[in-house]
């Protein structure tokens, strides 16, 4: 006979039950992955970390359990997970609280393996997760089971920026999230203008959402053991500049803008434009030097310029 959940001396979310003689005992609602777990369901299923897909196991349970602590899902939350792998960080997240896990996996192997994973060392929670076997780049919030307040994922880093902006895009519920990805993929995706790192990811970024540093992950918790350093990327939606222009037309002076980020904005947007006396026509009005580089715009000025086009245009 199962009691109330309680936490027992590690702090892990556990049961109160009664064996045959009625003793009271403590058991763990959720048993996270070991490194030799983890190896050991590869093994068994026949599965290699792919670099195609790139995909590295993150293998360390303290590892797992900061980043579901920092991301703090409650449970009212709809948690989206994208590339659960063999589990480790979809334990974690159920261990943590959350309400609800919808887990994109687009390995089948894979997909086809975690529920019943789930079901093994989370009996009491699993039906909290669900598991959808797609491609994280090409579903829409119709997809899913439920409409996702926050995404927490270990992202594979092929890909890292593409996903989330395009979640960011296709799925309007997501209002935070917190993502594992490759060290310097995290310096762009954080980059402020005026740094050397600030380019076309930056700045979508920001139309979207607040993004800032949320902490290191060292090599060592991977399987494999990746050749480049990790690092924490936390986002909060908010709401996009003021414009008259539509997100594409204020993405599309964003990717001219640095598609030659070396030359001034009045000769990078010449093609944009259509001369660059054209382009330096718009740039006065919406208020930029045309001698400047695309590193220099925030996401509202550049918000202003694609304004400026349009207003010409009608």
């Amino acid at each position: 006979m199962f009691h109330r959940c309680c936490y027992d001396d590690t702090n892990v979310p556990s049961v109160r039950c009664r064996a045959g003689g009625g003793r009271l005992r403590v058991v763990r609602v959720v048993r996270l992955l070991t490194p030799g777990d983890i190896r050991e369901i590869a093994g068994r299923l026949g599965v290699r970390p792919s670099k195609r897909l790139g995909q590295n196991f993150v293998i360390e349970q303290g590892t797992v359990r900061r980043i579901a602590a920092l991301a703090a899902p409650g449970p009212g939350d709809v948690v989206l997970e994208v590339g659960p792998g063999l589990g480790s960080l979809t334990l974690a997240l159920l261990e943590a609280g959350a309400g609800r896990v919808v887990a994109v996996e687009i390995d089948p192997v894979l997909a086809g393996e975690l529920p019943r994973i789930l079901a093994e060392r989370a009996p009491a929670l699993a039906d909290r997760a669900t598991v959808v076997h797609a491609d994280a780049l090409r579903i829409g919030e119709h997809d899913l089971p439920a409409a996702p307040s926050m995404l927490v994922a270990n992202l594979p880093y092929n890909v890292a920026v593409p996903v989330v902006l395009h979640l960011l895009a296709a799925v309007p519920a997501l209002a935070r999230g917190l993502v594992m990805v490759q060290a310097e993929v995290a310096d762009r995706m954080c980059a402020a203008p005026g740094s050397r790192v600030y380019g076309a990811p930056s700045v979508k970024l920001a139309w979207y959402a607040a993004v800032r540093p949320a902490g290191t992950v060292p090599r060592s918790v991977f399987w494999p053991v990746p050749n480049v350093d990790s690092r924490l990327v936390a986002f909060t939606r908010h709401d996009p500049p003021a414009t008259a222009a539509s997100r594409q037309e204020v993405f599309a002076v964003i990717d001219a803008a640095f598609r030659q980020r070396r030359k001034t904005l009045r000769a990078a947007l010449a093609g944009w434009a259509g001369t660059p006396v054209e382009a330096e026509r718009l740039l006065r009005a919406a208020g930029i030097d045309p001698g400047a580089r695309g590193e220099a715009l925030s996401v509202a000025e550049f918000a202003r310029l694609a304004a400026a086009r349009t207003i010409t245009s009608s």
